[in-house]
């Protein structure tokens, strides 16, 4: 009680309050804008930190860490544009909501679940960081491995509709992942002669061309979907106390699963978005309603992401870690404010942990405030005529990507990306699976070569842990769940008949 009375007494400095709200302010403006996101805003503030005292300084990046974060739903939701790369899972029920009129009820769906994930992730962070730190550490190649082949299970989950083009795009997503150069040879593959392809393409590039460009190419050859969004909203529409009831579950299901995923370095918020959705649409009554607008799916997807910024700090401040790209830059932060992160510093700088913990849970509450009276700029957004609203889409995108590392091979790639996305919508494919591919390929080859060198090309002992183990009977069992159910009903039948 003392370390929480002192930590409350150092977040109560008026510096620490600007800095708080100001954080998520700016936070919600960077997600909003596609192609900047959440790491582009810490670092971009990263330097503004140095005059500044401890808590100001960390309680700022935090702010703008998950206001960026639930920022990229509202693009996701109003014109299908991912505004960071973890809201890309929210595009696939959350615009089809907006399609049918029902924008505030989004909007409301995604403020509500991203506070409740990033809440969850904060208990979770406040009572259990230096035990869930040390069980991530028992995540080798071989773990890694499984983990992201379980992930890969997803991929069924967004391609109801034609499962054999959704293995399609994603077989195309893994071969993307392996462009550029080869990290443990040296050899650059794939670049078809063109020099800055060496370094490999860019997720944010990406996913802005196959989901937002795309969009932008199918309204402009499709003048019956010009026409608009649908009923514009009428203000920001919290979700009645029956929806909420039954969101919960999921909520609480996927914030966990988000939280855990943090944990692991490098996993990131994409994945776990994408794996909360697959689990929300496994675990549904009526699986068919997701990708036409199911609450439960877009519910899913932000409570994860949001879940993992409280998840990703775990690692962070109990062993030095950090969870995700983001948190190794606030980790840069935490040396230069002096702050040595450790399992000492929740008993030796209890009070420095408090004010964090007690900053975090004033942001995560801040947010419903702010998606509340930002909702009349979403109104008068979606009131453009529709040739003006694509039109400022594609000068945001330039723009924010432009930005991103100052490349016009980034420019390039979201515009080829449009115009594939433009021609796979075209032929019935889903996009989704290709990004999964592309962030999950990475890491798949990666701790596949790892764990052969240090298993010296035993096969066996990928599956010698019992946490690998886990991983693949669940992704066995995930597989052979659907076509095991069709055979018993066909036998239920035949046996009735």
């Amino acid at each position: 009680m003392e370390a929480l009375l002192a930590g409350a007494a150092l977040l109560a400095d008026p510096m620490a309050i600007a800095a708080l709200v100001g954080g998520v302010l700016l936070g919600v403006v960077i997600g909003v804008l596609p192609g900047l996101g959440p790491a582009v805003g810490v670092s971009l503030a990263l330097p503004l930190t140095i005059g500044m005292d401890q808590v100001p300084a960390i309680t700022l990046l935090l702010g703008i860490y998950a206001g960026s974060i639930y920022g990229g739903s509202v693009t996701a939701i109003l014109i299908n544009t991912p505004g960071t790369p973890s809201s890309a899972a929210s595009c696939l029920d959350g615009y089809p909501m907006a399609r049918k009129g029902r924008v505030g009820e989004a909007l409301g769906i995604a403020a509500l679940a991203s506070v409740a994930g990033g809440i969850l992730s904060l208990l979770i962070l406040a009572f259990a960081a230096p035990t869930i730190a040390q069980w991530a550490l028992n995540f080798g190649p071989a773990e890694m491995l499984a983990l992201v082949l379980f992930s890969l299970t997803c991929i069924a989950s967004v391609s109801a509709g034609n499962q054999l083009k959704g293995l399609l795009a994603a077989l195309f997503g893994l071969f993307l992942a392996v462009v550029g150069q080869d990290v443990f040879s040296g050899e650059v593959r794939f670049d078809f002669g063109v020099f800055e392809l060496a370094a490999g393409l860019s997720l944010v590039p990406l996913l802005v061309g196959l989901f937002a460009l795309s969009e932008v190419f199918w309204r402009m050859g499709d003048p019956a979907r010009s026409a608009g969004t649908g009923a514009l909203p009428s203000g920001f529409a919290f979700p009645r106390l029956g929806m909420v009831r039954r969101l919960a579950p999921t909520i609480l299901k996927s914030g966990v699963i988000g939280t855990l995923i943090g944990v692991l370095p490098g996993v990131g918020p994409t994945a776990a978005s994408f794996v909360s959705y697959a689990e929300a649409r496994r675990a549904s009554k009526t699986p068919e309603d997701f990708g036409k607008g199911a609450p439960e799916g877009l519910a899913a997807s932000e409570a994860a992401n949001n879940a993992v910024t409280g998840g990703a700090l775990v690692p962070t401040l109990a062993l030095g870690v950090p969870g995700d790209p983001i948190t190794a830059i606030m980790l840069g932060a935490l040396v230069i404010q002096d702050i040595v992160p450790g399992p000492r510093l929740f008993t030796q700088h209890a009070d420095l942990v408090a004010a964090l913990l007690l900053g975090l849970l004033i942001i995560n509450l801040l947010m419903l405030p702010i998606a509340k009276y930002f909702a009349f700029l979403w109104r008068r957004l979606l009131s453009l005529p529709d040739a003006l609203l694509m039109a400022g889409v594609v000068i945001l995108i330039g723009v924010g990507i432009f930005t991103l590392n100052n490349s016009v091979l980034d420019l390039v790639t979201a515009l080829v990306a449009g115009l594939v996305g433009y021609a796979l919508r075209r032929a019935g494919y889903p996009l989704a699976p290709i990004i999964i591919g592309f962030v999950l390929g990475k890491l798949l080859e990666q701790n596949l070569r790892m764990g052969l060198i240090v298993f010296q090309g035993d096969w066996t002992r990928f599956a010698a842990s019992p946490i690998a183990a886990g991983f693949l009977a669940l992704t066995l069992g995930f597989l052979l769940w659907p076509p095991a159910r069709r055979l018993w009903r066909k036998r239920s039948t035949k046996g009735t008949d």
